[in-house]
């Protein structure tokens, strides 16, 4: 499956699958922590949703595909009835402003904390994260996972998948599992995170095991076009160690290259990189790249859009802006017409309310 816009060009439509996008333009997923003690999404973050439809697609935040793969405090969760139906009140605004919508499935792994879940975090091995996390009680040290068994891995499989089903019934048109910056499935591809000796751990042909068999699950459950994975090769977020960056994507690409999905989305994407490039090369369907525009800090001044053409150039099909859009609910506007960015304001990305949410300005808005 590939999109058919004009190389080089982040405006012109295009398609992903079924859907028909006005532009090569990605609102990547982003934890907001705006859901509350249940996760279930309320009206404000269908009102933050609905502001950004003009995005060719929105990959909606990661959503916990079970009650122990929550991560924090605040962030949505997709695995029981009430989850389904708050966040068609999400999909129902984004299709009203003419959007188009996905929702990430996210299994936090060893990134938990019972004060978060209420239950003890599990992870491919009995590794703690290197650093506090956040809870409702503040900052905590992080505990030693427990590690998962073959049944418990079972399960969490069929958890996405049956996840992924509740996505389709709350109107969204697919998911995007989870691969990247550390959470569950990554710390399986790593050989700092996966100590396992059994079919799961061990040589690269194992540790890309669980991944593999999640993505296809979910395939099998709502059909491969509207199942999307995102990776993150090389990245050490959250303590994660690869060991064989290479080696583990070359693997993992080349075994789900021919069946079908509808993207492969990479983060903090550089079209120089052998690894972005050997995945381009590997990669038959459409490839999603997220640049590399530093992490937290001003925007840069033209929004990314250079970073974002040299990408298209370098082959990638669709491009992903994840703190651009945070701050801009018109940025394909902005960049189209080279307009003012407004300012980030980091302090208030995981906070509660409106304030640095739903608040930022429109060009529209300023021009009234």
């Amino acid at each position: 499956m590939t999109t058919n816009a004009e190389p080089g060009s982040l405006f012109q439509p295009t398609r992903l699958g079924p859907l028909h996008l006005p532009n090569r333009l990605v609102m990547a997923p982003m934890t907001r922590t705006r859901a509350g003690a249940d996760g279930v999404p309320g009206p404000l973050m269908a009102t933050y949703y609905g502001q950004r439809a003009s995005a060719g697609l929105i990959i909606a935040e990661a959503a916990t595909p079970n009650r122990v793969g929550r991560t924090y405090a605040g962030i949505p969760a997709i695995h029981a009835p009430e989850h389904v139906t708050g966040w068609r009140g999400v999909t129902g605004a984004v299709d009203a402003a003419g959007g188009r919508m996905f929702l990430q499935l996210q299994h936090g792994g060893r990134i938990g904390h019972p004060d978060n879940s209420g239950l003890h975090p599990v992870a491919p091995s009995p590794v703690a994260l290197p650093e506090p996390i956040h809870t409702p009680g503040g900052p905590r040290e992080s505990v030693v996972p427990r590690e998962l068994t073959a049944e418990e891995i079972r399960q969490t499989t069929a958890d996405f998948a049956a996840a992924a089903r509740n996505a389709v019934e709350a109107g969204f048109a697919g998911v995007e599992v989870h691969g990247a910056n550390g959470y569950l499935l990554h710390q399986f591809l790593a050989q700092n995170t996966n100590r396992r000796t059994d079919a799961y751990g061990g040589p690269v042909a194992h540790r890309i095991r669980f991944v593999v068999e999640v993505v296809r699950a979910v395939a099998a459950e709502i059909g491969p076009e509207r199942v999307g994975l995102r990776l993150s090769p090389g990245s050490t977020l959250q303590g994660i160690a690869e060991g064989d960056t290479a080696e583990i994507y070359r693997a993992l690409v080349g075994e789900l290259a021919g069946d079908g999905l509808g993207y492969l989305h990479v983060v903090f994407a550089d079209p120089a990189d052998a690894v972005f490039q050997e995945i381009r090369k590997t990669w038959p369907g459409t490839l999603i790249a997220n640049p590399v525009l530093g992490w937290g800090g001003p925007l840069p001044e033209d929004g990314g859009r250079a970073a974002a053409e040299a990408l298209l150039a370098a082959g990638a099909d669709l491009i992903s802006f994840g703190r651009g859009f945070l701050a801009n609910p018109d940025l394909v506007e902005r960049l189209r017409t080279g307009a003012a960015l407004n300012p980030v304001r980091d302090g208030l990305m995981y906070a509660d309310g409106p304030e640095g949410y739903t608040d930022y300005p429109t060009l529209a808005g300023q021009h009234a």
